[in-house]
């Protein structure tokens, strides 16, 4: 799903008021010159499928983090609370990945920003498979977390750079579809697979990993826009071709951006309910009599509903804008955690109906958000722009399931799914209201 940012608060800054049209601006319209860049299959270039076909590739090989927390305690003899400890250091690596892997891939390119973070991540997860002292699992997690996450801002970016604007929705809906497609392949092997040798799990992760990066090697340009533009929307900025240039005012250029800002906050709160279904949710099933085998059946229903009805969903995504796929992505996520607020005891069909219905909403906030992203940025900063999307995805998965947690045993389900429901219908009129100010503008 997606996510969202500030607007400029601090003293003594000099406003800033940045102005940009969704599909308007030159540097957002202009399809990429690259070889490879034009035609292929679906419409799409055959940069875009190289990408593709990487991330599906690195996908297939992410079994380890569904059976990691397994991993650390029976393998590793790490008590409860000291695996839930490295799994959380792992996600604290990636809370600065976003921007600084943004900015990397603004600064010295998609493709060697996505050549560093590949190879790193691969070298690492080799190293937290071997690694058998706690101290050196509890370093290499965090650092595996940064550069594991380090790699998607400048993939979104690449993605935009080589899809026209017209086509990033469903460019975006494809490729959310290939990560969901290989968690299912994934998922599928990986319990198997650890019963007979756990180890190898990290290897064939890494192997996978490596993989994604001789995808970009040998069938990635560089898709960066010439610095020349970079010049030229820095001197807009500031009166000169000074500062945004410096990774401090790269890093900073989307927190002076309003819109974007507003966009990113609303995207937030959405967020905030929406990451309900990976805590509070299977305790929820499981205070309604569900076992571990029908939780796991159900939750692993929105993988292959995703995989199943993504394609037909983005075959009338052109009829529609992005704005008008988030709000329906939105009210349908809304209506789906809601209808948990519904269950019976011993009964998983609410609970069926439910992801169903959320699984909807996540396929339109999926393929919308990103695409909104990239209109909001200025072609250079794209990068940077993703990675503080990538951000406040962070924040959302750090807060929401402490908040969730709490409303739940304090309050109740009912409050709480009903709650959910109430906050994405507020997302989405927030979207109509401020973000669709933007777009009439």
């Amino acid at each position: 799903m997606s996510q969202n940012r500030l607007e400029n608060g601090s003293a003594g800054a000099v406003p800033i008021r940045i102005v940009l049209q969704p599909d308007a601006s030159a540097a957002n319209d202009t399809d990429c010159a690259l070889p490879g860049a034009r035609g292929g299959p679906l419409g799409l270039s055959r940069i875009y499928w190289m990408l593709w076909g990487g991330m599906l590739l690195n996908r297939l090989g992410g079994t380890i983090f569904l059976l990691l927390g397994l991993y650390l305690t029976r393998e590793r003899g790490l008590p409860p609370e000291l695996a839930g400890l490295v799994i959380s250091l792992y996600a604290a690596g990636g809370l600065l990945a976003g921007p600084i892997g943004g900015a990397s891939a603004d600064r010295l390119g998609r493709r060697p920003t996505l050549l560093v973070g590949t190879a790193a991540s691969g070298a690492f997860m080799l190293a937290l498979g071997f690694a058998r002292s706690t101290a050196a699992i509890v370093l290499v997690a965090p650092v595996l977390g940064f550069f594991t996450d380090a790699c998607r801002a400048p993939l979104q970016a690449a993605v935009a750079d080589v899809v026209p604007p017209r086509d990033r929705a469903r460019a975006y809906g494809l490729l959310y579809w290939a990560i969901n497609l290989g968690f299912a392949a994934a998922a599928s092997f990986g319990g198997a697979l650890a019963a007979h040798h756990f180890g190898l799990l990290f290897v064939i992760d890494a192997l996978t990993t490596f993989g994604y990066g001789a995808f970009v090697l040998f069938g990635v340009p560089e898709t960066r826009p010439p610095p020349v533009a970079a010049g030229s929307f820095a001197g807009n900025l500031n009166g000169s071709s000074a500062g945004t240039g410096t990774p401090a005012g790269m890093l900073d250029l989307p927190w002076r951006d309003a819109a974007f800002v507003k966009f990113v906050l609303i995207q937030m709160l959405l967020l905030l309910a929406f990451v309900q279904v990976l805590v509070t949710l299977p305790l929820d099933m499981q205070a309604h009599g569900l076992g571990v085998a029908q939780i796991g059946w159900l939750l692993g229903l929105n993988g292959v509903f995703i995989v199943i009805g993504q394609p037909i969903a983005l075959r009338t995504l052109r009829r529609f804008g992005h704005l008008q796929w988030l709000v329906a992505g939105a009210v349908l996520t809304g209506i789906g955690l809601g209808t948990n607020a519904f269950a019976r005891h011993g009964s998983p069909l609410v609970y069926l109906l439910a992801v169903a219905l959320w699984t909807a909403g996540e396929i339109g906030v999926s393929s919308a958000a990103p695409a909104m992203v990239a209109d909001f940025a200025p072609a250079e900063r794209r990068g940077v722009y993703q990675g503080t999307y990538q951000l406040a995805w962070a924040l959302a998965f750090t807060v929401a399931p402490t908040l969730g947690s709490l409303v739940l045993a304090r309050l109740g389900a009912p409050a709480l799914w009903l709650g959910c429901l109430v906050v994405c219908f507020a997302a989405g009129a927030l979207h109509l209201r401020i973000t669709g100010r933007r777009q009439r503008s």
